[in-house]
């Protein structure tokens, strides 16, 4: 549950202006994850989300870019165990299925890792694309995806 809470947290302040911690416990409200004050503080501190501002004058929630580089392995196996559902892929795009609302974190995740072989990905509720290079490179991470569920 912890895990999945703070997935959804990095999820939501990437994928919009968080301000306030009482902005994050309404998002996670929104999407089924009823949470205190005192626990969105301490996730805020063990994922070491910033401050940052966001250019008009405001500043936002944001995840530290020393943290981004600290364990991106690990959440991308915790992401994997827990949410993706199916992969394959057509040619150079893999498409993953995740449960429902957890494709931005897998996306985020993926993006993260700075894999030269991924061009970019694309992320709805419950699935994420990953265009990469050619179809070998897709029948790579399709393997591997699959060697870690």
């Amino acid at each position: 549950m912890k895990n999945e809470r703070q997935e959804l947290i990095l999820s939501i302040i990437a994928g919009e202006a968080i301000e306030t911690q009482e902005q994050l416990i309404e998002r996670l409200r929104a999407r089924g994850v009823k949470s205190t004050q005192a626990t969105i503080s301490r996730d805020i501190k063990q994922l070491h989300i910033v401050k940052e501002s966001s250019g008009d004058g405001r500043y936002r929630y944001a995840a530290s870019a020393q943290k981004k580089l600290q364990g991106l392995a690990e959440r991308l196996q915790v992401i994997l165990r827990q949410s993706i559902t199916g992969v394959d892929f057509a040619q150079n795009i893999v498409v993953l299925k995740t449960m429902p609302g957890l494709a931005n974190a897998a996306g985020a995740a993926f993006d993260g890792m700075e894999d030269p072989r991924i061009v970019g990905s694309i992320a709805g509720d419950d699935t994420l694309m990953i265009v990469m290079r050619n179809t070998e490179d897709a029948k790579d991470l399709c393997e591997q995806i699959a060697a870690m569920q």
